[in-house]
């Protein structure tokens, strides 16, 4: 199995929109190596977000790897215009393809064909253990550790059992997929999530609420 060093991926749902370019400068002084990028639709969960002119803007303004999650109810329609808007990664959530193994697998080998990663994500109360056999095919596995839709949540420990269950289908079928987590993530949470075989943490509002370079150096020691 390859070894994967720890990455950080702030989330800028949390970001100070009133202080962007300040914000967007400690990031980029800071050890963070990706931008966390939520689409939200308004359906899918009931907020609404971000568009691929942000994404862009963002690109544009903020090197780091975009890593793009998507919270909608389309994630065909969608996946195809944050591709051509500068993600790096796209994932989906199972739940919007009904669970189909068929046309997540389907939707996996089109991002794949753009050259851009690709992974899946569910929400808390889905299991992970029926897509044990997508695994080879993907760059990422996504645990929510929060309900999809709002930031700043509580940590949702019993969802360490799902990154545990990865973690041991990585180790025993040496797949190469990375084992991201997003929600509540903060200065206790992260060991835990570690632990338990996380190498990406999405953390939002322990960062952009705190000193940004610090909070995320400190995660990293």
């Amino acid at each position: 199995m390859k070894q994967h060093h720890l990455i950080i991926a702030p989330s800028i749902l949390s970001l100070d929109y009133s202080d962007v370019d300040h914000q967007l400068d400690l990031l980029k002084r800071s050890r963070a190596e990706w931008l966390h990028f939520d689409v939200m639709d308004g359906h899918f969960v009931p907020n609404l977000t971000f568009g691929p002119d942000i994404l862009r803007g963002f690109k544009k303004a903020c090197p780091l790897f975009m890593d793009v999650h998507l919270m909608v109810e389309d994630p065909v329609f969608f996946a195809q215009v944050f591709m051509e808007n500068g993600a790096d990664l796209i994932t989906f959530h199972t739940e919007a393809l009904d669970n189909d193994p068929a046309r997540i697998r389907a939707l996996l080998r089109e991002i794949h064909s753009h050259g851009v990663q690709a992974g899946i994500t569910v929400k808390p109360g889905t299991p992970i253990e029926p897509f044990a056999g997508i695994l080879p095919d993907l760059d990422l596995v996504l645990i929510m550790s929060v309900e999809p839709g709002f930031g700043g949540q509580s940590f949702m420990e019993d969802q360490l059992e799902k990154v545990k269950w990865l973690h041991r289908q990585r180790m025993e079928k040496d797949l190469p997929f990375r084992i991201e987590i997003d929600g509540g993530i903060n200065d206790k949470t992260y060991k835990k999530a570690v632990a338990a075989g996380c190498d990406v943490l999405v953390a939002g509002s322990y960062v952009f609420k705190n000193d940004v370079i610090s909070s995320i150096a400190g995660m990293l020691e």
